[in-house]
């Protein structure tokens, strides 16, 4: 398939297991959840601000939006967070590879899941999976600098500085990996 996600990928994959965590494709299941996280104040600061809980009620399908790239991390049945691989836009600054495209790791959790190391166990595996589908293939991450926790698991990850740039009134830090440089 190919499309908005990394590239000529099979989905839905199949889930990736890490040693606490299931990511998975999103299920009607998850829907609460997903209103969860887009209304919560905090898991929103710096992605724009929590949506309206009734507007995310009335938006949100039944069975949340499956799209390549994008998967629910699963705690004991639960879902906390999701992860996702998504190319960028080609009119986006910044690119790491000669023809743009590259594909960039989002990450967003519910405030309880919070520093208990879960988001950096699903972003490496989902980094792993990628890794395996794309060898070599670099990936993307941009945070604001404010973000203290999104730069600090960008570091755990092994995302290196690209650059610093203004934009959306905050300072922008975009960090590059590929697994030709991780630490194994």
């Amino acid at each position: 398939m190919t499309g908005p996600g990394p590239g000529p990928v099979a989905w839905p994959p199949a889930p990736i297991r890490t040693e606490r965590l299931v990511l998975r494709e999103p299920e009607a299941r998850d829907r609460a959840a997903f209103v969860e996280l887009f209304a919560s104040p905090e898991a929103g600061a710096y992605t724009g601000g929590p949506r309206p809980r009734d507007e995310l009620e009335r938006a949100l399908p039944e069975t949340p939006a499956r799209r390549p790239g994008l998967f629910v991390v699963e705690l004991d049945g639960a879902m906390i967070g999701t992860v996702e691989l998504n190319r960028r836009d080609p009119e986006h600054r910044s690119h790491v590879r000669p023809d743009a495209g590259e594909a960039e790791l989002g990450y967003l959790f519910l405030p309880q899941a919070w520093g208990h190391g879960y988001a950096a166990e699903a972003c490496a595996a989902a980094l792993g999976r990628f890794a395996d589908a794309f060898p070599g293939e670099p990936v993307v991450l941009c945070t604001q600098t404010a973000n203290d926790r999104s730069m600090r698991l960008a570091a755990k990850l092994g995302f290196t500085e690209v650059q610093r740039f203004e934009e959306w009134g905050a300072e922008q830090w975009f960090g590059a990996w590929s697994s030709l440089t991780r630490s194994r």
